[in-house]
């Protein structure tokens, strides 16, 4: 007898439905699991065994095989114990062969209990789309299964009480969909930086058009303790920015019962020491880097010519593409990366060029050298250039309260309402994203300012990329305004962040 047991699979962070055909036949005990298992999937015949035992089962003396279709696409994971476990009872008369609309997936202990597993969410909305309506899954992912919508999903505690279940009916009620609770945890706040108020405004440009931005200056002005509050400025996560963030989450097994649906955007802090594998994603089986976890976020680099240079140039097609294309021997998977890139860092190799102290011994040489570590062509996609100057005594030490971060939010949400108008109907949720076609069409300018960015043009050796930038953090800065039209002063203010020293 031939039972078929549906569940889910993952390939990159897409979920897909996967058949667990599982077969009952004389000749000699043997267990064999075909599809592509690898050695996990392989490891699940001990874990089904013991499993079957202790929950009181006869496990069948006969020959067992198992296939998980389709055949060609390799199966990866510990998801398929439950399945499988549930297929061979059912094959043997133990249990009858549960709904077609319904599907299993978790692992099992040797005790018979549901363990949790990653990528829950994906292979939820996977089952939806499948026309599946009811969805098994171990206990500690019930909360996050009910995200995908459409789905009655089944918390199961262990294999007695699932088994009890579709026996008896009705001993197992449906989770209810998870709600967030309130946030009610703040996080760093702008009205903790004393001074700085023309990187404040930097940031803030930012914040409203989703552009790249990088810091330059001295060790101690400010540079990352700015960066960390970038996101309490950024506009609230969309239900789909947060599925799709918390998608990526979950196949790398960061959320939990209690958080599965991420309502912060991501941040994302690499270390300078990060491969290019672990900043893009891959391995044998590609799986998400740190672009990937900073996707609808920020990605911070601190350091940012200490990092690899390799590490650095793989952020360059993700950054114009807004994903990241990863093809190994088991496989090609897109990986979503759509960010906000924010880089520091210092002037030179001392660190203190420009610092009011004059203790720098760095030669002009030994700054290009330094700077020339971080090539051209990413330099030209970053939007803003921003120098950080060291703060100053009566600025740290004056007793006005710094604008708060709630104030300079309501202004970003503001201009980023202004452009979901603007691009209603398209892919471009913001300014930063807009293709040459819609550059040319809501970033026209007057006879001063056709003037104004040909002088700086040509004075400042931009490229065609840059060219477009600049455009595009002049629609922002005029967006913040509530401009209809790109003024002069608000392409002047745009020109001045693509003018920094130290680049020169």
């Amino acid at each position: 007898m031939v039972v078929t047991i549906r569940s889910l699979g993952l390939q990159g962070i897409t979920g897909y439905e996967v058949s667990v055909e599982c077969a009952l036949s004389g000749g000699l005990p043997a267990f064999d699991v075909v599809g592509l298992p690898d050695a996990a999937v392989k490891e699940s015949r001990e874990r089904v065994r013991a499993a079957i035992k202790g929950c009181g089962a006869k496990f069948p003396v006969s020959r067992i095989t198992v296939n998980l279709a389709p055949a060609a696409l390799r199966k990866e994971g510990t998801v398929y114990d439950l399945p499988i476990l549930l297929g061979i009872l059912a094959a043997q008369g133990e249990i009858d062969p549960p709904p077609e609309d319904a599907a299993f997936l978790g692992e099992l202990s040797l005790t018979g209990a549901l363990r949790p597993i990653t990528g829950t969410l994906p292979m939820a909305m996977a089952a939806r789309r499948a026309g599946i309506r009811t969805l098994y899954v171990p206990a500690e992912n019930a909360a996050e299964a009910t995200l995908a919508g459409d789905l009655a999903v089944y918390p199961a505690e262990n294999v007695g009480e699932l088994l009890d279940h579709l026996r008896r009916g009705g001993t197992i009620q449906p989770a209810r969909p998870w709600v967030p609770e309130r946030d009610i945890q703040p996080g760093p706040d702008f009205a903790e930086v004393m001074g700085q108020e023309n990187v404040k405004r930097a940031l803030e440009i930012a914040a409203a058009g989703g552009h790249n931005i990088l810091l330059i200056g001295s060790p101690g002005a400010g540079k990352s303790m700015l960066a960390r509050r970038l996101p309490s400025i950024l506009p609230d996560m969309t239900r789909q920015e947060a599925l799709e963030a918390t998608e990526v989450w979950s196949v790398a097994g960061m959320t939990d019962r209690h958080h599965p649906l991420l309502q912060r955007r991501p941040f994302r802090s690499p270390h300078h020491t990060v491969s290019a594998s672990a900043l893009a994603g891959g391995g044998s089986v590609p799986r998400p880097g740190e672009i990937s976890l900073a996707h609808n976020g920020v990605l911070f680099l601190d350091e940012l010519p200490e990092f690899n240079r390799d590490a650095l140039e793989v952020l360059r097609q993700p950054i114009e593409d807004g994903e990241v294309t990863i093809t190994r021997t088991a496989g090609t998977v897109k990986l979503p990366s759509r960010f906000m890139l924010v880089c520091a860092m210092n002037p030179c190799r001392c660190g203190w060029r420009g610092h009011p102290s004059g203790r720098c011994t760095c030669t002009d040489q030994m700054v290009e050298k330094y700077v020339s570590r971080i090539s051209g062509p990413l330099l030209d996609r970053m939007d803003l250039h921003v120098e950080v100057p060291s703060v100053e005594f009566d600025a740290m030490r004056r007793r006005e309260q710094p604008e708060p971060s709630s104030a300079v939010k309501a202004r970003v949400d503001a201009a980023r309402a202004r452009q979901a108008a603007r691009f209603a109907g398209s892919a471009v949720s913001c300014n930063a994203h807009m293709p040459p076609a819609l550059v040319g069409q809501f970033c026209a300018l007057d006879d001063t300012g056709e003037k104004l960015l040909r002088s700086a043009f040509e004075r400042m050796g931009l490229t065609a990329r840059s060219h477009d930038r600049i455009l595009r953090v002049a629609r922002t800065i005029a967006d913040l305004e509530g401009a209809e039209a790109i003024a002069p002063v608000h392409l002047a203010e745009a020109i001045q962040y693509r003018n920094t020293r130290i680049l020169r």
